[in-house]
């Protein structure tokens, strides 16, 4: 479940030291759900590359990711799956465990590198600073199971 906004310039910090930086491109915020596994990686890695949101010639978001040179910053984010429907404080066991998390989250990083798009990311299970510039402002959410059913 990634939420990816096209950015301008997007960062990340980790104890006031930048682990990752993209320029024009998307800041992927990824989560990760028990049943996802490596295709749903590789499925969602493929639909965010090839996504048709940056502005084109008419000036209509028609262009991909690809198109226009693009890069992702990946950053982990447990808190996609926060579930605050019950009381004050959210709960997140809608997220899929930390171990499997980052393999997953690595594997989307990997499918992305692989077909050539260049990517930075955060580091997995710590506290960061994210800064984004976001064009716009445009905001995708994609959810594995919206799109592709269940894994």
């Amino acid at each position: 479940r990634p939420m990816a906004p096209p950015v301008t310039r997007a960062s990340v910090e980790v104890q006031g030291e930048e682990v990752g930086r993209v320029g024009n491109g998307f800041l992927v915020m990824l989560g990760v759900a028990p049943g996802d596994d490596e295709a749903v990686a590789e499925r969602l890695a493929d639909k965010v590359r090839k996504l048709r949101v940056f502005e084109g010639d008419a000036g209509r978001m028609n262009r991909s990711l690809q198109d226009v040179g693009g890069g992702c910053l990946v950053v982990s984010q447990f808190t996609l799956y926060g579930d605050a429907r019950s009381g004050n404080r959210p709960g997140f066991t809608g997220a899929a465990p930390p171990e499997r998390a980052d393999a997953l989250y690595r594997h989307f990083v990997a499918a992305l590198a692989r077909e050539g798009v260049p990517v930075a990311t955060g580091s997995f299970g710590r506290e960061m600073r994210v800064e984004l510039v976001n064009r716009g402002p445009v905001t995708l959410w994609l959810d594995s199971r919206e799109l592709f059913g269940p894994a």
